[in-house]
């Protein structure tokens, strides 16, 4: 027998390791001897580097278990098809894990010391060397342990060593595999570790006592013994059925073996109603299963899939889409009883045969996370979190903060309360190091609360945040007392950080947030991307790599084929011969692209079909050219690729999606960036714009910019390059995503949520590197990726106006001025008009953000064309105020041509307090804080409009304004602190609410600051843009 990992070919569930009959040949990846008879043939995993998806990498029996193991029995696809005494041999294999070390003890020898060989530990030998939990160095001459793994994207290097710090090894240990039953002594190279630190890591690694142990007098916690003693008894019994069970099996396979032909046990699985599979050994595991049990109905989830059996249950292999596997899993289905046909009673035993109604039995054993969960209730073992120092005066600096669920104050008064406070709110679990939400939300324990679970991040109250805000500046500046008061506030069982008298003695230093040693080790969630860093479980190269796209015609010629200065892409009229596809399955974790092209030589009749294919973001993957002899060959070849990829005909009008196939990318590949670039320079023609102007219009059609913005959201920039995504592809994302949260508010299935996320990411493609795409099942997360679609749009704005044709008599910083369509003047700092402002800026910026401050470079006086006709109606409209407006610096193209825009009518509204309009505020700093300025980018810009307002409805909670009661013109979101009406001047007949802040004096509103919503945009008229430099207070550590 063999045993393989699971793959497209063998497995639709990404479980470690598969079973499945002889026939695979192969040198042993363990030894590199070539195969031998064996009574036992295993398979590791590996990411290949020529494709999207996995291959086997084949060892003997005994080399396996040097290098890896399955977790528990149910991780074996597959095992309970097997004779007993092979599942028997596979189960004391997983569970001892051992080699022999070649050291003998007892009297005669003849006892093992276990030995893990994926595991080793050993002293830094240089400072280069990074822990892949926390990403911090792991400094010389300090302990590191290593978990030997496989790089995805270079396995001809075999194992290669994965290290870190004790502390994130102990926080991990689960996710690495390191099982109860292992300690600290069974590490390679712990012998070699002087007295202490064999000591100190006895401690951290110890091994939960075994139940024979516990009877031989060994010192035991009340309730354990006989908890594991009723387990021990279950486990015999089952094992007993399972025997049973398997033996009664085997006998129908053999005896089906003995008396019929193939084509007689294909037509009993078509009599009884069940698909034929691929392979003699899989059809007698269905019929098998099928004479024992009865006939398995189809799946009522999906209406039409066959349920086959796996390791822990029934699953189903039909589809809930053209886009996603359903997931339906039970133990037991629906079925009817076996029937034998007439024709095939032609010997004894399927004469003889009779159905009995049975129910199937599956081993239950814990997952890996349970039985960690085992060593930390047993042994006592809790992995410490890390807690960055606090600055002065700020007790969050350094705390990544996840908000989940519906708490006292909204999520964006909180924001800005965490903010404050020196911290940041993700929505990202792995980035987060701490977690606000409610007791009932634990108790409740749903999707997200697990992943917090599993990731051992600490959840607070949000009686921290209070109590915490009401000290003053002095009060946490030291880590202890920051601890005391998260411990104080947990409610989870999980990640509450360690007294102080419990730290471990080894300290290699760790960087907080004021750039000074802390002393103690803490593991940590990295925060940094993973995108470009060419790691196992991260980004590849890939995304660093530029790729010049060379644009001849309607479309670019792939790079990649190495003919793009001598060929161009093939056309037929309006047809071009290019097709870039995706495809995404978050179950599986692919991540995959294709792409397709006939290329025709610029200078005679010549032709190659070029493909290229692989993972998003990473440099798996390959490409082929292929010279063809005539066109008419070319044009064949193209389109049966195209076929077999999609399902569909290159000239079918109306694309439909099947299932495993490919989808095709709606790309306008517009100009060449590098082109573009050169569209935002000077190009030696003088311009007759102010400087100040040229300045502003290098800034708005910044091409790196505009890049920065894509890749900061995950966008790839090889497979989806700047600009090259269409409005209409856009637009059905956001359709993806208003549905998506429909069906969260609805507490619909997992598959439906599941469907929508591979459709999503399909049509947007992702750098995800080699981690798995994520599920869209969160508002938070969802909110951000409209956020990015939002920035998407604008950018595709500024791409469309940069890519037009260019006057080459005229400067092209000055030919982007008049695309815009706005007149744009410098306003003279010294008038009245320009104080007015400063001052605006000067006194309203909010004492919650105190992070950064201001600095006024140049203010604009904005008018767009036709944008004061529209705005006529509301003139008398009473209630005019100059509001602000902050946006990225790459969205002004589109605001200053096309104005400020309400989210389209198939955006989620998600992320929108009061409903789909337009967001002004009369604090300076809360606008600001959507420019989303950085230290590295201190740059922003802010747009002052004149809105007309009218009647105000006044609302102190969220609420989803979808249309206004009678007589009302607009929004107001009543806020605590609001700038002193008493200083409120006019200019030109709009107030301008420049006072410095004051409390309301309102009672329970929600809001820090007001906000001002206008659901019409001919209720707005830009006056001013402002350009302003953000002096961040404190440097960040990264």
């Amino acid at each position: 027998m063999e045993w393989s990992v699971p793959w497209s070919v063998f497995s639709r569930r990404p479980l470690p390791c598969r079973l499945r009959s002889p026939g695979s040949t192969g040198s042993c990846w363990g030894s590199g001897s070539a195969p031998r008879t064996w009574s036992l043939k295993t398979a590791r995993s590996g990411q290949s580097h020529m494709f999207d998806g996995k291959v086997p990498h084949w060892h003997h029996f005994e080399c396996f278990f040097k290098c890896a193991r399955p977790a528990a029995t149910t991780d074996v696809d597959g095992l309970s098809e097997l004779r007993w005494q092979d599942q028997e041999k596979i189960k004391k294999a997983i569970e001892s894990g051992e080699i022999n070390s070649g050291k003998k003890s007892g009297k005669n020898g003849d006892a093992k010391e276990k030995v893990l060989g994926d595991f080793a530990v050993e002293y830094a030998k240089s400072n280069r060397s990074k822990c892949k939990g926390c990403e911090e160095k792991i400094n010389k001459d300090t302990i590191r342990i290593s978990k030997k793994a496989v790089d995805p994207e270079k396995p001809q290097l075999g194992l290669i060593d994965r290290w870190y710090h004790p502390a994130c090894f102990v926080s991990q240990r689960a996710e690495l595999g390191f099982l109860p039953s292992y300690s600290a002594e069974n590490i390679v190279g712990f012998p070699l570790l002087n007295a202490a630190d064999c000591s100190d890591l006895q401690k951290r690694l110890p091994a939960v006592k075994t139940e024979a142990k516990r009877k031989t007098g060994k010192v035991e916690q009340d309730g354990v013994s006989s908890k594991k003693a009723k387990l021990s008894d279950q486990e015999a019994e089952e094992d007993k059925l399972l025997k049973d069970q398997t033996k009664k099996m085997w006998s129908f396979r053999d005896s089906l073996t003995k008396v019929a032909s193939e084509i007689d046990l294909k037509e009993l699985l078509i009599a009884n109603g069940q698909n034929v599979p691929v392979g003699e050994t899989v059809i007698l595991e269905r019929l098998a299963d099928g004479m024992l049990f009865g006939a398995l109905l189809p799946c009522e989830e999906c209406k039409q899939g066959q349920f086959v059996s796996e390791s822990d249950a029934y699953h189903c292999t039909g589809n809930i889409s053209a886009w996603t596997k359903c997931q339906a899993k039970m133990k037991t289905p629906k079925r009817k009883p076996w029937i034998i046909p007439k024709e095939l009673q032609v010997n004894k035993f399927l004469k003889s045969y009779k159905y009995k109604p049975r129910e199937r039995i599956f081993r239950t054993t814990q997952t890996v996370a349970e039985v960690v969960q085992d060593v930390e209730s047993i042994a006592d073992v809790k992995p410490p979190v890390f807690k960055p120092k606090p600055e002065k005066g700020k007790p969050l600096a350094g705390q990544s903060v996840l908000l989940i669920g519906k708490m006292q104050r909204n999520k964006e008064e909180l924001k800005k309360l965490i903010d404050s406070l020196g911290g940041s709110v993700v929505t990202a679990m792995e980035k987060a190091n701490l977690c606000i939400t409610t007791k009932r939300e634990v108790e409740k324990m749903g999707r997200r609360m697990e992943e917090v679970r599993a990731a051992r991040v600490c959840v607070v109250s949000e009686d921290l945040l209070t109590e915490i805000g009401g000290k003053d500046e002095e009060s946490c500046m030291e880590l202890k007392e920051f601890e005391n008061l998260v411990r104080g506030h947990a409610i989870s069982g999980w990640g509450v950080p360690m007294m102080s008298e419990e730290e471990p003695d080894e300290k290699p230093l760790v960087q907080d947030g004021s750039g000074k040693g802390e002393g103690i080790e803490k593991p940590k969630k990295s925060a940094k991307s993973s995108r470009g860093k060419g790691k196992f479980g991260e980004g590849s190269g890939k995304t660093e790599k530029k790729q010049k796209l060379m644009l001849k015609g309607g479309a670019a010629v792939d790079p990649d084929s190495g003919l793009e200065n001598t060929a161009h892409v093939h056309e037929e009229g309006n047809k071009i011969y290019s097709a870039t596809l995706g495809q995404v399955d978050i179950v599986k974790g692919t991540n995959s692209y294709y792409k397709l092209q006939i290329l025709e030589a610029d200078k005679n009749k010549r032709y190659w079909v070029f493909r290229s294919w692989g993972r998003v973001g990473t440099t798996i993957g390959g490409n082929k050219v292929e010279k063809m002899d005539s066109l008419e060959t070319a044009i064949d070849h193209f389109v049966d690729l195209y076929d077999s990829k999609t399902g569909n005909s290159w000239y079918c009008e109306k694309f439909v999606k099947y299932p495993n196939k490919f989808y095709p990318m709606d790309i306008d590949y517009g100009r060449d960036d590098h082109e573009l670039q050169k569209l935002t320079q000077s190009a030696g023609i003088k311009s007759l714009l102010e400087p100040a102007i040229q300045d502003l219009m290098q800034l708005i059609f910044d091409v790196d910019s505009m890049k920065k913005a894509m890749v900061e959201f995950e966008i790839d920039l090889q497979k989806m390059p700047l600009g090259k995504l269409s409005r209409k592809q856009i637009q059905s994302a956001y359709s993806l995503l208003g549905t998506v949260q429909q069906l969260l508010s609805q507490s619909s299935s997992e598959s439906q949520i599941l469907d929508l996320s591979n459709r999503f990411f399909t049509l947007i493609p992702h750098d995800f590197g080699m981690k798995k795409p994520p599920m869209l099942d969160n508002l938070e997360y969802i909110q951000a990726k409209v956020e990015m679609l939002d920035n998407l749009l604008e950018i595709e704005v500024a791409y469309s106006l940069l890519s037009s044709n260019q006057d080459g008599d005229k400067n092209p910083l000055d030919v982007n001025y008049e695309r815009l369509k706005a007149k744009i003047e410098v306003l003279d700092m010294e008038t009245d008009e320009a104080r007015v402002i400063l001052d605006y800026v000067h006194n309203t910026h909010a004492p919650t953000h105190d992070s950064f401050t201001l600095e006024v470079q140049q203010i604009f006086k904005v008018c767009r064309d036709g944008e004061r006709q529209c705005f006529r109606p509301f003139q008398d409209v009473p209630n005019h105020m100059l509001l602000w407006h902050g946006s990225r610096i790459t969205n002004f193209a589109g605001i200053l041509s096309q104005g400020l825009r309400i989210a389209p009518p198939e955006a989620p509204v998600t992320g929108y307090m009061f409903g789909k309009g337009v967001y002004f505020a009369d604090m300076v700093s809360k606008s600001a804080n959507y420019c989303h300025a950085s230290h590295a980018n201190p740059t922003g810009l802010m747009m002052l409009a004149e809105v007309a307002l009218g009647n105000m409805y006044e609302l102190k909670d969220a609420k989803n304004v979808t249309k206004l009661p009678k007589g009302k013109h607009s929004v107001k979101g009543l806020g605590k602190t609001i700038p002193d009406p008493k200083e409120t001047v006019k200019i030109e007949g709009m107030d301008v609410p420049k006072g410095k802040p004051i409390d309301s004096c309102i009672n329970n509103c929600h809001l820090l600051y007001n906000e001002y919503i206008v659901y019409d945009v001919a209720q707005i008229n830009v006056k001013y843009l402002l350009k302003l430099n953000f002096n961040f207070k404190s440097h960040p550590l990264w």
